[in-house]
């Protein structure tokens, strides 16, 4: 074990519901078996760098595995393109390490400051989801810390039931300890970026829905704000990774640089400062100060990947109560039911400057929050007024269009619609209850959203 046992109180990066519990800093396989025997009724939980939006990380009154400890590249395979590192090492870790070697994450999420053993466990995706699907489908093998101490290497083709129950399942089927994943070859560090501004909703996903399958990423900002005609108008932005005669001259003379900017970070105890009044003023400026048709733009992949992680601590500027982020996903053809979404966020004022909408494609877990269709994430202030009953009702018709809500972000949502929501939770629970019938791993979620029940029982 590596270093002292002490209770913190922690939360997600929403830092909405804060609890605390006993964190160890495993430093080998066998800590972590040993941490899980010794784990008491409240159980044990891994976790990475806390950048999950709600309560999948916490452990209330339990144990948590700190995971950073057990961090470290392993072996990078230039030949196969491959790379295995610990599960508690960063992402921002692993990108300085391979970009400069001409090697790219296959799929990023928002932030490079999540653990790779993190990224697996919630199935991240990114920009490039409706074409290259999320981590889990560039994920080789991992070896994994059953609840009974056992550690075993997973494959695809060894366990298909324990991979795809462990990829999404949030760390509740095992500790992830390493893992083997596929990379991308890249030529440069820089982006060939298009930006297109779109009039509203209709515009925005008819350039999306016709232009995606020409290009590796997208995403768009929408204007939560927006009413009547300009409902869902939005800043669309694409692009891949750039060839070196794209570059100007002197970036051509290093075209693997990759040294992220850092601003300085925002200070503690900084008060609220997002509500609708400033919203509503930067999603103006934001929409205004984008280029109406913009081609070719080279720009480095830090700021295209990851633009918020160049401020630390960027949360804080929702103030001590915290944000929820909220994100669903709904399938194809169910547009209007976006459309119906935007009309009550900007009917009830919703305060959010950070709302992104993108397309994606099939899912690889039984709890990956992926599949064929549009997913909308947006960042709301928990003090926002009506917010419980507004996100309540959207988990109604998320659920009957035949979607669903990204638990890796959730910290609210009724446990009554997860059935719905997730049609394959009856096997993930068959295999949690394969692998953990003690319920030795537990979490904040868990309890909240009751996925500790004995399959066809009651709660554990």
């Amino acid at each position: 074990m590596t270093g002292a046992v002490e209770t913190q109180l922690l939360s997600g990066w929403g830092r909405t519901a804060p609890s605390s519990a006993r964190v160890l800093r495993p430093g080998s396989a066998s800590a972590v078996a040993d941490a899980m025997a010794a784990a008491g009724p409240r159980g044990t939980l891994p976790r990475g760098l806390g950048a999950s939006y709600g309560d999948v990380a916490q452990n209330a009154g339990g144990t948590v595995l700190d995971m950073t400890a057990m961090g470290g590249l392993v072996r990078l395979d230039p030949d196969v393109g491959t790379l295995t590192a610990m599960a508690g090492e960063s992402l921002d870790r692993i990108l300085r390490a391979i970009v400069p070697r001409g090697w790219f994450l296959p799929v990023t999420p928002g932030t490079r400051f999540v653990t790779l053993g993190g990224a697996i466990a919630n199935d991240v995706h990114g920009k490039n989801h409706h074409r290259d699907g999320s981590i889990g489908h560039h994920l080789l093998a991992f070896d994994l810390v059953l609840p009974d101490g056992s550690e075993r290497t997973i494959t695809p083709e060894s366990e298909p039931d324990l991979f795809t129950a462990t990829l999404g399942g949030m760390g509740l089927t095992g500790v992830i300890t390493r893992a083997t994943i596929r990379l991308l070859p890249i030529i440069t560090s820089r982006m060939r970026q298009d930006t297109d501004r779109c009039t509203d909703i209709d515009d925005l996903m008819a350039r999306m829905a016709s232009g995606d399958a020409d290009c590796r990423y997208s995403v768009a900002w929408i204007d939560c704000l927006a009413k009547g005609s300009s409902l869902g108008r939005g800043v669309l932005t694409s692009g891949d990774h750039a060839e070196p005669d794209a570059l100007p001259h002197a970036q051509r003379l290093a075209p693997l640089r990759y040294a992220p900017r850092m601003l300085p970070s925002v200070p503690s105890g900084m008060p609220g400062v997002i509500n609708t009044f400033t919203a509503r003023a930067f999603n103006e400026m934001w929409f205004r100060r984008a280029p109406a048709h913009e081609r070719d733009r080279i720009v480095n992949i830090a700021p295209f990947f990851h633009p918020l992680d160049a401020v630390g601590d960027w949360n804080r500027v929702y103030g001590r109560r915290g944000f929820v982020q909220y994100q669903f996903v709904v399938p194809f053809g169910e547009e209007a039911m976006l459309r119906r979404t935007l009309e009550r966020l900007s009917a009830a004022g919703c305060a959010s400057f950070l709302a992104v909408l993108k397309r994606l494609g099939p899912g690889r877990g039984m709890l990956s929050f992926p599949m064929e269709g549009w997913t909308l994430a947006l960042d709301v202030p928990a003090a926002q007024p009506g917010l419980e009953d507004l996100l309540d009702g959207l988990d109604r018709e998320v659920a009957e269009a035949g979607g669903r809500v990204y638990l890796a972000k959730d910290s609210r949502m009724d446990p009554g619609m997860l059935d719905a929501m997730y049609p394959e939770l009856d096997r993930w629970l068959d295999v949690r209850e394969q692998v953990d019938p003690d319920r030795r791993l537990h979490s904040d979620l868990s309890r909240r959203l009751e996925l500790d029940r004995v399959r066809g029982g009651a709660a554990a």
